[in-house]
């Protein structure tokens, strides 16, 4: 039995219930230092509840309840021009009052260099995530909160329990790596299928929702910020009705790479080849993403890199990742690792079908040459 309301019911309201022992102190902190208006006020001979709103909150406070005063967070637009710029408040009856700006702007934290190697073999869990998928965190540490990398899997292919959402993000990338999935983007046309070696960029606020998807897929996705907010919109229905592919989201233009209009040319490194994904252009140069395959033409050599972030994931084959003063490192299909600027390293032992995922940021790699460690 479904003893859920009726989705066309539209005179049910909701009350946050506060207990108050002096109900005048009460009303007069809520109405004078923020704002709230009296709505309902009873018995009129001895007032024991009255009701309140304000700032799309209603309260109702009442005596004779047993319960703990809450912690309310009324979100502005300027706090310090709101409650005479105090950031906390406590009322009579003990609650707790936060004043927070409403839309915060979005912190980039300094990244934190670190040498980081992640193997699929050492079993790290998986754990479950937004809309039940399971994630596998790729750099523990987030090299203090800049980037994070989750590789993601859905074992059980099919619908996906997914809503119209955004995220307030500087840079976020989808790439599928084994299977499909079914995705739609506000302005960028009717659903279509990414299907593994494709990726898209999500840029910062583009609404967008997982539709369905084929049984074991898996997917990298890397987010920078490490923290960000993925907002519900309630409001927006995809597809939209227009379609404007050039359209900027904050300056970033949705890309949609796909393995099968690939072009491959020389990389950065001597012996591979590889392929550009146009995601350094649609950013601006905020990132760059490319995918990088043995040729086994060159001898590995030594290099450097200047740029801030430049992660990798190992998506077929096996290499040997050395380091100056590290243990050589074996890695297999699965693997991830992250190089920090100036250190030196070599990709030595790679197997013929050895394949890379390489992200920068920003979407320009120096590679600098070194004769030996």
């Amino acid at each position: 039995m479904n003893d859920a309301p009726a989705s066309g019911t539209t005179h049910a309201r909701a009350e946050v219930r506060l207990p108050t022992a002096d109900l005048t102190a009460d009303m007069g902190f809520f109405i004078d230092n923020l704002g709230f208006r009296l709505d309902m006020i009873f018995p009129a001979d001895n007032p024991a509840v009255a009701v309140l709103s304000g700032h799309g909150l209603t309260i109702r406070l009442q005596r004779d309840v047993v319960e703990a005063p809450p912690t309310i967070r009324l979100l502005c637009p300027d706090p310090a021009r709101f409650a005479g710029g105090r950031q906390v408040l406590v009322a009579p009856n003990g609650t707790r009052i936060e004043i927070a700006e409403a839309d915060p702007a979005m912190e980039m934290p300094e990244t934190q260099h670190a040498f980081v190697v992640r193997r699929l073999k050492d079993r790290d869990p998986w754990v479950i995530g937004r809309a039940g998928m399971q994630y596998r965190d790729l750099i523990p540490d987030r090299l203090g909160g800049s980037i994070i990398a989750s590789h993601i899997r859905i074992p059980d292919g099919g619908p996906v329990p997914d809503m119209v959402h955004y995220h307030t993000i500087g840079f976020q990338l989808i790439f599928c790596y084994r299977g499909w999935v079914r995705l739609v983007y506000e302005d960028q046309g009717p659903p279509f299928i990414l299907e593994a070696g494709d990726c898209v960029i999500q840029p910062p606020e583009i609404r967008h929702r997982v539709l369905e998807a084929s049984d074991n897929v898996e997917v990298i996705e890397i987010g920078v910020p490490a923290e960000h907010i993925t907002t519900i919109d309630h409001t927006m229905t995809l597809p939209t009705p227009t379609v404007r592919r050039d359209r900027e989201f904050q300056g970033q233009t949705f890309v949609h790479h796909k393995l099968s209009e690939a072009v491959w040319t020389p990389w950065r490194l001597a012996g591979f080849a590889a392929r550009d994904t146009g995601i350094g252009t649609g950013t601006k140069g905020v990132a760059n993403v490319q995918v990088a395959k043995w040729q086994g033409d060159a001898d590995p050599v030594v290099t450097s890199h200047g740029t801030d972030i430049l992660f990798t994931f190992v998506m077929e084959g096996g290499m040997t990742l050395e380091g100056d003063g590290q243990p050589a490192h074996p890695l297999t299909a699965g693997d991830a690792f992250v190089i920090p600027p100036g250190m030196k390293t070599r990709y030595a032992d790679c197997t013929a079908d050895l394949e890379l995922l390489e992200v920068c940021l920003p979407g320009t790699v120096e590679t600098h040459l070194h004769e030996t460690f």
